[in-house]
């Protein structure tokens, strides 16, 4: 996209967080955008989940490499570093932290690096985590980073008590990448139920755009795993090409994989083999979960940036778009940020990033990266809704981040008795 199309993006969304959403006058627009959308809807209702938890048959049957979401921004402390941070694992109860909160020493944790403004990925980031041998013995994280040097760490242990344990980050002296993993709080929020009865509101024909704002957090009191690093921006070499003129722009994207073979033992040992192969893979929010047909979400997957770029899924997500009521000119802009150079988060090194809880600041947050208090799915919906106001009333997370590495708020913790779980189902 433009960089003008985007001062402009920044101008109106900033415009219109300081309107008031309660009178008349904006509920009325609100209720006219929202029949306009849905009321073009002339084939069958797309998958509108629009939350990447469980965002393909396959992921959804394998919760340990199925991703959340991923966050990539600038440290606001410390322009000069960046936040990489991926959740997998969704809606882990606080009772079962010990059962559930643990990394698949069978999965493959990849970040994706693009650096020279195509679609193809230059360099990638690994993670392994070795088996659990005790509840109270954390597991041991292998990260090889992208030009070969290779870290290890402990994960943070999760606990039943009445507050988190203190997140374990372990710093590498020699390159100063420093690293986070564990149970955090899901920082996601949207309202899914509110959304998807919207929708069957419109498709029965008699639009209610007050279940649009019934504002209850989908994801509020709920876990996830989490990984989170820290690198120095300069450590990516980023090029200077025609695509990436300022060598200023890094493009991010995160996978899980398998090895394309499993064994298991009659004493129960599990022997992997062979290639790897992708069960699950982001970049831009919403993409594969709303965009893509229930029947292609697995290939979805499966392919790759390059794909994205080839247009392989552009007829399908145009298609979507379509149906949804969205004009071609807004297609063309969706279509820049997670198609035409793939399916990447792109972040700009030269734009500053400040505030609290992982950086606040106006007009820099996705699709310029993306921050943990980014309300992605507002965004996207702005622009679905051909740059009308349009969103679910659930505008922040139901915890506070932190101001520090790794950012993540703690994990949500058993209650005692009589106290409010926190959840907003």
């Amino acid at each position: 996209m433009t960089d003008h199309r985007w001062a402009r993006w920044a101008s109106v969304r900033g415009k219109e967080r300081t309107m008031n959403h309660s009178t008349k006058k904006t509920k009325a627009l609100l209720a006219a955008v929202l029949t306009l959308i849905f009321a073009a809807m002339i084939m069958p209702a797309p998958d509108m989940r629009a939350a990447d938890h469980g965002d393909a048959p396959l992921a959804d049957l394998d919760r340990p490499a199925d991703i959340d979401d991923v966050y990539v921004f600038l440290d606001p402390n410390d322009n000069s570093r960046l936040i990489l941070i991926a959740t997998l694992y969704g809606f882990i109860v606080p009772g079962e932290a010990v059962n559930f909160s643990a990394f698949d020493p069978r999965v493959r944790y990849r970040f994706g690096f693009e650096t020279g403004g195509d679609s193809r990925t230059d360099q990638f980031l690994d993670i392994t985590f070795s088996p659990r041998t005790a509840t109270t013995t954390p597991q041991t994280a292998t990260i090889i980073l992208p030009f070969g040097q290779i870290i290890t760490a402990p994960t943070t242990l999760p606990t039943l008590a009445d507050n988190a344990n203190t997140p374990v980050v372990t710093t590498d002296s020699a390159t100063g990448v420093s690293f986070f993993a564990g149970e955090t709080d899901d920082p996601f929020f949207f309202d899914i139920p509110g959304f998807n009865r919207f929708v069957a509101s419109v498709l029965a024909g008699a639009p209610n755009a007050a279940l649009l704002q019934r504002g209850r957090d989908t994801f509020a009191g709920y876990n996830v795993q989490a990984i989170a690093l820290s690198i120095p921006t300069s450590y990516f070499r980023l090029q200077f090409t025609a695509g990436n003129p300022g060598a200023n722009v890094l493009g991010v994207n995160f996978q899980t994989q398998r090895q394309r073979r499993t064994v298991i033992a009659r004493d129960g040992g599990i022997t992997n083999t062979g290639g790897f192969t992708t069960v699950d893979r982001m970049g831009v929010p919403a993409v594969n979960v709303a965009l893509i047909p229930f029947a292609r979400k697995d290939e979805y997957n499966f392919a790759d940036t390059v794909d994205d770029a080839n247009g392989r899924f552009a007829g399908d997500i145009i298609a979507t778009l379509k149906a949804l009521g969205t004009n071609d000119t807004n297609i063309g802009i969706l279509a820049q940020v997670a198609v035409v150079k793939g399916d990447f988060l792109r972040v700009n090194f030269s734009t500053a990033n400040s505030g609290t809880g992982g950086g606040n600041n106006a007009g820099v947050g996705f699709p310029n990266g993306r921050r943990l208090q980014d309300d992605v799915i507002d965004t996207i919906l702005f622009f679905i809704a051909n740059q009308n106001t349009l969103g679910d009333n659930v505008n922040a997370n139901d915890v506070a981040f932190r101001n520090t590495f790794p950012f993540l708020a703690p994990a949500q913790q058993p209650r005692a008795s009589g106290t409010d779980d926190n959840t907003r189902n």
